[in-house]
């Protein structure tokens, strides 16, 4: 699972974990993993003095069930943003068929989580963390204001930007087959409907959720990681309680919003080629 932040990601996971054939894990280190050990290899001169391929390939294919060793179960979802840039990887080392679910939501919409969620956790003197996106514009020495929050998660250093860069790069490097994507909104508003079209992309036979006892059964230590203890926080009935973004967000951040929903934007040439429209 990758696609964007607060757009359902955490929500899905909590439903699909009702099935008992499926894990799907929160956030998790095995991309990373896999990618730092061959990225390591690849530029190790010792390495190369005495390559050993085939031993290296089993090595980093251990990666994933070795990770997952405690989890008894079929179907395992893996979390990671950055899947969508990656996916040669998981072919090299997890599996031919690869397929990601890729929650998405207007990046408005996005924004105004955000900008909600860093002020329901104001920083503090005594606190353990300040959240993740004030810490990186104190450390640029910019403002703490809305607009900067906004622009920096929107740029290409920040989560929402990383996140759409890396859809863009799967979809132009021809993997759109690989991809599901989940309208947050449809989510919320029809979950039936999309969790059939889930089970048919994962080509798993459906199961009845319940969608009025939710529970987030994998919690992150949210506040000592991101400075945001409900970074992911599942609520047990399922319904959007959002503002409208307007109320939140000035005309200056929701003018540069348009067109980003680059997810929607997706055309076939006459040669079948996957574009994305200007």
């Amino acid at each position: 699972m990758a696609g964007l932040p607060r757009s359902g990601s955490t929500l899905l996971s909590s439903i699909l974990n009702q099935n008992p054939r499926i894990y799907s894990s929160p956030s998790s280190p095995v991309l990373s993993t896999i990618y730092v050990i061959e990225n390591h290899l690849i530029n190790n001169e010792l390495y190369h003095g005495f390559p050993k391929p085939n031993e290296v390939t089993h090595l980093i294919k251990s990666v994933a069930p070795q990770y997952y060793g405690d989890i008894d179960k079929p179907v395992i979802i893996d979390k990671n943003r950055a899947w969508t840039s990656r996916i040669p990887l998981a072919q090299s080392y997890i599996t031919q068929n690869v397929k990601v679910i890729v929650p998405v939501r207007d990046i408005d919409e996005i924004l105004t989580s955000m900008i909600m969620m860093i002020r329901r956790n104001p920083y503090q003197e005594g606190n353990l963390k300040i959240n993740f996106v004030d810490e990186q514009l104190v450390k640029r020495d910019i403002p703490l204001t809305d607009d900067n929050r906004c622009e920096y998660l929107i740029s290409p250093d920040g989560i929402v930007g990383q996140s759409i860069h890396s859809i863009i790069d799967a979809i132009e490097r021809g993997f759109i087959d690989n991809l599901h994507f989940v309208e947050y909104k449809n989510l919320v508003k029809r979950p039936a409907i999309e969790l059939k079209k889930i089970y048919q992309f994962l080509e798993e036979e459906p199961f009845k959720h319940s969608f009025d006892n939710i529970e987030n059964v994998n919690k992150e230590n949210d506040m000592e990681v991101y400075g945001l203890s409900d970074m992911h926080e599942v609520r047990s009935e399922l319904k959007s309680t959002a503002p409208n973004p307007s109320e939140i967000l000035s005309e200056y951040i929701l003018e540069k919003c348009k067109g980003m929903d680059i997810w929607r934007q997706i055309n076939y040439n006459e040669s079948e080629k996957i574009q994305i429209r200007n």
